[in-house]
């Protein structure tokens, strides 16, 4: 059994981050509903309409703040799954609204990255017994199976991505970063339903991802690729800076690929491939291989081309997060105290460069020497990435935050958390 990670000292500083993380997300709630995008000052940025992902993001936060019993956290959770349920749903063709403007709805497309996130807030709300919480799971669960799982055809391995406002026209383009995030609530909604039906979908993705793809790239993930599953290594090759769909493999998808690997191999117990553990462990080492300061400046670069090659050298907070995340599962799956060093390590530097000691959330973007960026990201969006990072060291390994902290196995942060 491997030694705790964090000291009692290390583990009140997370518990108390994590709750001025959850300060900073009730700044975010929007007067008409859900969750407003947050500028670099914390406050709300009033040109951008309300983003569905981050509704739903927010909404799990605070689901997480209600099991925290944090202040004020359950008045907010409710607020996001009334705008679910509202003000988001599209009552006329089914599933969600991706944004929604001061005069309502925008009319456009509807991806499995933001339907993943409906599933994981519901999942979320669901654990803290949130009123509405049960049936916007069951719905929205539905439609991720129905709509974005199912047409990318049993043993895909990837979710099919993005289909027309009235779910008639399906693209062709499928991708990672939906496909993971999709893994996220899969694990999520099995967990809080005790229904393994979602988890074996979840792991059947995992299987193919670490199984079949990562090997076969080097440990560098492909992230774009046709309906047939063909991996299309030069797309947005021209656009490498794309907040959703940069060229080349993207740094902190490997981490969090090996986060949720692991985290799906405890859930799933005896009859979960061994083998898992040792992908996980192979994809955080390529990640880190290549991602940090391969410019001689410290940190991640977001992306890299095929040869390990840094592209968008800018620095992500969400990367950072996901590194210090990885870092904390690896050391409980395996017990090898490389990955403790790490943690400190990817710690310390998060929070020199990330961390805003006077406003409390992460900076979301710096350029390879530490100075201001927005090369990708403008203002600070959400706190998803930088809460679950506070929280996740503190845990046994669990595909769900949220059922975790339902359980109680979240140790009180004067104590040495249990490895």
């Amino acid at each position: 059994m491997p030694v705790p990670l964090l000291t009692s000292s290390e583990a009140v500083a997370l518990d108390a981050h994590a709750r001025r993380l959850l300060d900073v997300a009730a700044g975010a709630r929007h007067p008409d509903g859900g969750y407003a995008w947050l500028s670099d000052d914390g406050t709300v940025d009033p040109v951008r309409a309300r983003e569905l992902w981050i509704t739903c993001r927010m909404t799990h936060v605070h689901a997480l703040g209600v099991l925290l019993d944090h202040p004020g956290s359950t008045a907010l959770a409710d607020h996001g799954v009334a705008a679910l349920r509202g003000v988001f749903r599209d009552e006329a063709h089914g599933g969600w609204h991706a944004r929604v403007g001061p005069d309502g709805a925008v009319p456009g497309a509807k991806t499995a990255y933001e339907h993943a996130f409906v599933v994981l807030a519901a999942s979320s709300a669901v654990a803290a017994d949130r009123p509405g919480a049960a049936d916007l799971l069951e719905e929205a669960l539905a439609v991720l199976l129905e709509r974005f799982v199912a047409p990318a055809g049993p043993g895909a391995g990837l979710v099919a991505e993005e289909w027309d406002q009235r779910f008639e026209v399906l693209d062709d383009y499928r991708g990672l970063n939906a496909t993971m995030h999709a893994v996220e609530a899969l694990s999520a909604a099995a967990d809080v339903l005790d229904d393994p039906g979602p988890r074996a979908v979840a792991a059947g993705i995992v299987d193919h991802v670490l199984g079949r793809l990562a090997p076969a790239h080097d440990w560098l993930l492909p992230e774009h690729f046709d309906p047939a599953g063909r991996p299309l290594l030069d797309y947005h090759h021209d656009r490498p800076a794309d907040p959703f769909r940069p060229y080349g493999a993207t740094i902190g998808h490997g981490f969090e690929w090996a986060r949720l690997a692991l985290q799906l191999h405890a859930a799933t117990g005896d009859t979960a491939p061994g083998w898992w553990v040792d992908h996980a462990v192979a994809l955080a080492d390529a990640a880190a291989r290549h991602g940090w300061a391969p410019d001689g400046h410290d940190g991640f670069v977001y992306t890299v081309d095929w040869d390990g090659a840094p592209v968008v050298r800018e620095r992500m907070h969400w990367v950072a997060a996901e590194a210090v995340a990885a870092a904390s599962a690896l050391h409980q799956a395996t017990g090898d105290p490389r990955h403790a060093d790490r943690y400190r390590a990817w710690w310390a530097h998060a929070g020199e460069w990330f961390v805003d000691p006077v406003r409390g959330s992460w900076v979301h973007e710096r350029s390879p020497d530490g100075g201001a960026s927005s090369l990708t990201w403008s203002g600070r969006p959400d706190v998803y990435h930088a809460l679950q990072a506070a929280l996740l060291p503190r845990l046994p390994l669990s595909p769900s935050l949220a059922t975790a902290l339902r359980d109680g196995l979240l140790p009180p942060p004067g104590t040495h958390p249990t490895p």
